[in-house]
C-alpha cells in the first residue's frame, strides 16, 4: 500500500468509527457477539450483509434502484462494510462486478476479517474463476439463483452441478442459489457436492405459467406470494447442509413498520436450522439498519 493509500484508508476508518460512535451511542454498540454458523472451516455470523441495495437492485421501482446506486458511492460502500464489522457482522455476500471488486480490494487492503461470498450472475461475461477468487478474496463462489432456476426449468441443471465441481477443483467452497423450494429439494435429494445453499424466501423467478396455475393470474412485476416463506423454510429444514436465507424481508415489503420487520426476523429464525444464517440487504440512508438487524439477530437468532 502506498503512503497516499494508507493515509486515505486511515482517514476513512477514523470517519467511520467517529460516525458510528456519534450516531449510535453506547446503547447500540452491543457487547454481545452475534451467533455463528460454520461452512467448511469458515465461521460466519448468522447475520450476513447482502448486496442488492449496493448493486442498485431494489426489486421495486427504477427510481428507488437509481437512488440506491447514487447513495452507495465507493466511499459509502467502504464505510458501510466497516460499520458492519464494528457492529459485529463478519460476512458479506456480493455479486461479482466492478463495484464489488473495488469494495473487496478495500477490504483486503485494510486486512479486514470480513468473509466474502461471491455470487456469479452471468458466467458468459465473467472472467476466469481464479481471477474472480483473487479479485474478491472470497472463500466461496455461488451460482446465481435466477440462472439456477432457469436451467432447472430447461432441464439443464447439469450445468449448475458442473459449476460446483469446477469451484471445488479451485479449492474454495461452492454454493448454489435458488428461489424455488422444489429445486432445493432436488439438489439435496440427489446429494449434490454443494457446501451450502442460498435460499430465497420468495420465488421471484416463478414463471408466468406457474403463477397462472397457482392463483389463476399473473402479477405485474416480480411475484411475492404470502405462502412462499413457509414453502422455502420447510425445504430448508429438510436440507442437511447449511442454508443462507435471503429476501427475508420480501425486498422491503415487510418493512412498513418496526413490528413487521421484527415479525420477519422472528419467523425466519424460528423456521430455519441452527446451522443456517440470513442474508439481509441494508440501506442505511434513513435509519441505522445495520444495528437494527444486529439487534433482531441477537433477539431471535441465538443457538444452543
Amino acid at each position: 500500500m502506498s503512503r497516499r493509500e494508507f493515509l486515505k484508508s486511515a482517514a476513512l476508518a477514523t470517519v467511520v468509527a467517529g460516525a458510528s460512535s456519534a450516531a449510535h451511542g453506547a446503547s447500540l454498540i452491543l457487547d454481545e457477539r452475534l451467533p455463528t454458523i460454520t461452512i467448511g472451516n469458515v465461521v460466519l455470523t448468522r447475520l450476513i450483509a447482502g448486496w442488492n441495495p449496493i448493486g442498485g437492485h431494489s426489486h421495486a421501482v427504477p427510481a428507488l434502484s437509481k437512488h440506491m446506486l447514487e447513495y452507495f458511492t465507493a466511499d459509502r460502500v467502504n464505510e458501510f462494510l466497516a460499520d458492519c464489522e464494528i457492529a459485529g457482522i463478519n460476512a458479506w455476500q456480493c455479486t461479482y462486478s466492478d463495484r464489488a471488486v473495488a469494495a473487496c480490494d478495500y477490504l483486503m487492503r485494510r486486512n479486514s476479517a470480513m468473509k466474502v461470498i461471491t455470487v456469479l450472475s452471468d458466467l458468459q461475461q465473467t472472467p476466469s474463476l481464479p481471477r474472480v477468487i483473487k479479485e474478491t478474496g472470497c472463500f466461496a463462489l455461488v451460482y446465481h439463483g435466477n440462472r439456477t432456476d432457469y436451467l432447472f426449468r430447461a432441464k439443464q441443471q447439469e450445468k449448475v452441478k458442473d459449476f460446483v465441481k469446477l469451484v471445488h477443483d479451485l479449492g474454495v467452497q461452492a454454493g448454489v442459489a435458488t428461489h424455488c423450494p422444489e429445486h432445493l429439494k432436488q439438489m439435496a435429494g440427489e446429494g449434490w457436492e454443494t457446501d451450502f445453499y442460498l435460499c430465497s424466501l420468495y420465488d421471484v423467478s416463478r414463471p408466468d405459467y406457474d403463477q397462472k396455475k397457482s392463483v389463476g393470474n399473473v402479477v405485474l412485476g416480480e411475484p411475492y406470494f404470502v405462502s412462499d416463506p413457509e414453502a422455502m423454510t420447510s425445504a430448508i429444514t429438510d436440507t442437511r447442509k447449511p442454508c443462507l436465507a435471503f429476501k427475508v424481508l420480501g425486498s422491503g415489503r415487510s418493512c412498513y413498520s418496526p413490528e413487521s420487520v421484527d415479525d420477519a426476523f422472528q419467523y425466519t429464525f424460528s423456521r430455519i436450522k441452527e446451522t443456517d444464517a440470513v442474508i439481509v440487504g441494508m440501506y442505511p440512508k434513513f435509519s441505522d439498519e445495520v444495528r437494527e438487524n444486529v439487534r433482531l439477530t441477537l433477539k431471535y437468532g441465538r443457538t444452543g
